[in-house]
């Protein structure tokens, strides 16, 4: 069953599968279908996310009992609701002693029988780690760490185990001296050296991590180990609880995470169709402009993030795009060559974060006995840098080749063909012939298991090259509109048109119409509310030119020298007027976070001390300072009722277009979240819950007049969702474009489902008094399911929205 709506609820030990239980008959009345959870197996202690799952085979103890999953699961059944969960088939947290399969591995290396559920590399090329694992867990190099003493074998539970601080690894079987004692073993750095030599691991500095590591991971966090889940054995050992959980009717859907990891996506989708043929299942596709998800997946479609920009860029005015452009450079002095940008970023994480998985490329380059033949036109190190550059032209996060029976779907070829092409030009100074050669390995015109093995982890490489470098990278250094950096996001672009989003949604609904739609998730760079109020600085260019000139001028003394850049300043002013009001605190964790993410002037890895200080006190300060607050205040004032707005019509485009809605946990409000962690922080159920006691029979004036509290919102949703229920029909069928008639028609969207139920909402809010054109509403009489007011015909558009910002008529 396809829902009708998801509410996505996150998991941790502070807030429990109780706690949700608890939520059950406020979300039902809220409209929801579904509850969409994040991942409920065993993960590390004290997950706040649950990405690290260390078991498969157990729920996490942290937030619950097998007794409480079926608790829920009831409590949904008895509203006819059901239960949907993300699942994370990629990798496991590896970082703590619970991962039972990782550390029987550790103990055992080759010879264990979990060697082959996790991608490592016994056999490289680095002399050291032949049949062993690289641990970099150390904070200093191993001949410091040993000689401080700092490591120690320990008994425990009558086995030996290595303690290094809060790290515990296994010891080999039958590698401890005989008749040794604890004591001298620990005090002889020379004789505890020689023990941990003959372990199935090498101890090493944490720097060496992304230089040397010889097992695949989970983009560049060491952490977080990737399995082999394309290995039959594998897959069923990872599925065995939910295969558990699917034949006890407790799961209605699944949310397959990172599909872009897998090393083959259609033969997982496939097999996981096969255990769960009857739900709903959604892969967390990242697609760039154009790009589809393959038709042979048997899946619903993505998670939603196509939609997310998609109706974002409709709220944005395209028309001054140049103004914002110009302004940010003149102000930051920074490159706004969105395409050359993401280029360099791309580049730097290859060349830095992911060395180790482009050194496994290399060696697999170095077999292939076409390679031979090159060597008279391009050296080792040129292939290297041919390499990068291929990898950092890929238009798309990844191709999905299929060396297993030869498989290349056209699109994929002429991804690399671009790719190839880009590159050429890019690096002019390398042999063409080398990415000619790079080209058409990846498109396995030439087949050898050499070739297929590059093809596959090529691929594998090329999306933790695209997050890192653009999601995370990019993302905080191309500042000039911040509502534009969001996962899936093109920077090329400044805005989407009326036309191109009616012809997304009609494409949407041709492909069936049961793809996720979602607006804010645990992923998002920053909630829809503060991408609703960024959108209204687009259409006030000059007004937050003329604030930005007067902040910084206010703020100029707080500077120290160069510090902090004008990029991460001008970043600083957006995400005030984005999220005000909020903490000291948590403007601090997020200019933090964007700046090490940035990499321009400090990172995580190499901190600038003078920097970050610099940073931290120009925001202190700033805050601190009332007239500056004042100011911020009274420019935020501005734009609110227009930013609400936004809000309510992006809210009802996704209720209503075709898909299914999912609402981010605690968004039915106004929410003014920016990057994780800060949008897991605890969410004030009780508060909604009082909120929809009190507004579920409001009038359509009534709750617009509640606005500073976001019941619009809420009662929004609870109206929409209701009438969706009723008539679940319309919205499986047709959808419909309407065009508005007169002066400033771009300044509405409208659209019908089914030739049963309208949506209209205004775009470009700020300025009010626009005159606002007229809609032709098809044959009949239509009726205001908010205002319930009765239209025919043409109708003026400011008729519409006299009670309410938002309509959703319905043919009487």
């Amino acid at each position: 069953m396809i829902p009708r709506a998801t509410y996505r609820l996150q998991f941790n030990e502070h807030f429990r599968l109780a706690d949700a239980l608890s939520l059950v008959p406020y979300l039902h009345e809220l409209g929801i279908s579904h509850v969409y959870a994040s991942p409920l197996f065993k993960a590390a202690p004290y997950s706040v996310h649950g990405y690290d799952v260390c078991d498969f085979g157990r729920l996490n103890p942290e937030i619950g009992t097998e007794s409480d999953l079926q608790q829920l699961v009831a409590a949904l059944r008895e509203r006819k609701m059901g239960l949907v969960l993300d699942i994370v088939p990629n990798h496991m947290g590896i970082a703590t002693p619970d991962n039972a399969w990782w550390q029987d591995v550790l103990k055992n290396g080759r010879a264990s029988r979990f060697a082959e559920y996790f991608d490592i590399q016994w056999d490289g090329t680095d002399p050291e780690l032949q049949n062993k694992i690289l641990l970099p867990v150390l904070g200093d190099p191993y001949d410091r760490v040993l000689e401080r003493g700092e490591l120690r074998v320990e008994i425990n539970d009558g086995q030996p185990w290595l303690r290094y601080f809060e790290n515990r690894l296994p010891i080999a079987p039958n590698s401890m001296p005989q008749n040794y004692s604890l004591e001298q073993l620990n005090s002889n750095p020379a004789e505890l050296d020689q023990l941990i030599q003959k372990q199935h691991y090498r101890l090493a500095f944490w720097r060496e991590g992304d230089l040397k590591l010889n097992y695949r991971r989970f983009f560049a966090v060491s952490t977080l180990a990737a399995i082999r889940v394309e290995n039959e054995t594998v897959f069923n050992a990872v599925h065995a609880l939910l295969k558990q959980w699917l034949r006890k009717n407790w799961l209605d859907g699944l949310r397959v995470d990172h599909p872009d990891g897998l090393r083959d996506p259609r033969k997982y989708t496939n097999r996981l169709r096969s255990l769960a043929p009857a739900q709903w299942i959604v892969v967390e596709k990242i697609l760039q402009p154009g790009e589809n998800v393959p038709g042979d997946w048997p899946v619903a479609g993505t998670v939603g993030y196509d939609f997310l920009n998609q109706v974002n860029g409709l709220f944005i005015q395209g028309a001054n795009r140049d103004a914002f452009v110009k302004f940010y450079s003149e102000f930051t002095g920074e490159p706004v060559d969105a395409r050359k940008m993401v280029r360099e970023k791309k580049r730097i994480v290859l060349e830095t974060l992911f060395v180790t998985e482009m050194n496994r490329l290399m060696d697999l380059l170095g077999r292939i006995p076409a390679r031979r033949s090159l060597r008279r036109n391009g050296s080792a190190p040129q292939l290297r840098d041919a390499l990068t550059e291929f990898a950092a032209c890929f238009p798309v996060y990844r191709t999905f080749v299929r060396p297993g029976d030869g498989f290349v779907r056209e699109c994929d070829l002429k991804c690399i063909t671009n790719a190839v092409e880009t590159a050429k030009k890019s690096r002019p100074d390398l042999p063409p012939e080398l990415f000619d050669f790079l080209g058409n390995t990846a498109a396995l015109l030439k087949r050898d298991d050499p070739e297929n093995d590059f093809a596959v982890r090529f691929q594998q490489l090329t999306g933790p090259a695209m997050a890192k470098g653009v999601e995370d990278t990019t993302f905080y250094c191309l500042n000039h509109f911040a509502s534009l950096n969001e996962v899936g996001g093109d920077l090329g672009k400044f805005a989407v048109s009326d036309r191109e989003f009616h012809e997304f949604c009609s494409k949407h609904q041709e492909h069936g119409g049961a793809s996720m739609l979602c607006t804010s998730t645990h992923d998002t760079k920053r909630s829809e509310d503060v991408r609703a109020r960024l959108n209204v600085l687009s259409e006030i260019p000059r007004k937050w030119k003329a604030a930005v000139l007067r902040w910084s001028e206010i703020n100029q003394r707080r500077r120290k020298g160069h510090f902090p850049d004008r990029n991460m300043e001008y970043l600083f002013y957006q995400i005030l007027a984005g999220a005000w009001p909020l903490s000291r605190d948590r403007i601090l964790a997020y200019m933090e976070k964007a700046s090490c993410e940035a990499k321009q002037h400090t990172d995580w890895n190499n901190r600038n001390a003078e920097y970050d200080e610099a940073l931290k006190n120009f925001i202190a300060g700033t805050l601190a300072d009332e007239s500056f607050v004042r100011d911020l205040e009274q420019f935020i004032a501005s734009v609110t009722e227009a930013a609400q707005i936004n809000s309510l019509a992006q809210t009802l485009i996704k209720l209503t277009a075709p898909g299914v809605p999912d609402i981010y946990q605690g968004n039915e409000i106004w929410d003014f979240s920016l990057v994780d962690p800060d949008n897991r922080r605890p969410v004030d159920f009780e508060l909604r819950k009082r909120l929809l006691a009190e507004t579920k029979y409001l009038s359509a004036e009534s709750a617009w007049k509640r606005r500073a509290e976001g019941v619009p919102k809420l009662w929004l949703i609870q109206k929409t969702l209701a009438f969706r229920a009723r008539h679940q029909d319309l919205f499986q069928g047709t959808y419909e474009p309407l065009l508005a008639r007169g002066k400033n028609a771009e300044r509405v969207i409208a659209f019908a489902r089914s030739d049963g139920a309208i949506t209209v909402v205004p775009r470009f809010a700020h300025n009010q008094e626009n005159e606002m054109p007229a809609l032709l509403l098809p044959r009949g009489m239509w009726r205001n399911e908010f205002t319930h007011e009765m239209f025919l015909g043409e109708v003026g558009v400011a008729r519409l929205f006299r009670k309410f910002p938002v309509a959703l008529l319905a043919r009487e």
